[in-house]
């Protein structure tokens, strides 16, 4: 019996050891990658990912309930100056027009500092930009 228990343990303490050895890291994870994870900038990453993702579906329920209810967009208005936290929506030209690119065409709270990201949609709902 003491043999039994002591080839069990043995056998418990492999396990244990060849798991402590395996690497927690993928093997293609390169040393920026795991820089990135020590330092908490891989979170940072996933994060602003997810911010823009999250601002992008609310840009596309705004544009699709302004169209609803027959708003004119034809002149590039600012749909919303606080889609989410920091972020804008704007309609602009596709491809790009020099008056897109004046502050007086641009949603008032990117203009004067208050978000610092935009979503830029064309006359037709497309995503032209996320930044």
């Amino acid at each position: 019996m003491r043999k039994i228990i002591f080839i069990f343990l043995l056998f418990i303490l492999a396990i244990t050891v060849s798991a402590c050895g395996k690497k927690t890291v993928s093997q293609n994870t390169n040393s920026s990658g795991l820089v990135d994870i020590a330092t908490g900038a891989a979170d940072v990453k996933i994060k602003e990912s997810a911010e823009k993702n999250l601002a992008i579906a609310e840009a596309r329920d705004i544009y699709r309930v302004k169209k609803e209810q027959g708003e004119d967009l034809s002149a590039g208005p600012c749909l919303s100056n606080d889609l989410i936290e920091d972020w804008v929506l704007d309609i602009a030209h596709n491809p790009r027009q020099d008056v897109d690119n004046e502050p007086a065409n641009q949603c008032e709270a990117y203009r004067n500092g208050q978000a610092h990201h935009f979503v830029e949609f064309d006359l037709d709902g497309n995503l032209i930009r996320a930044e």
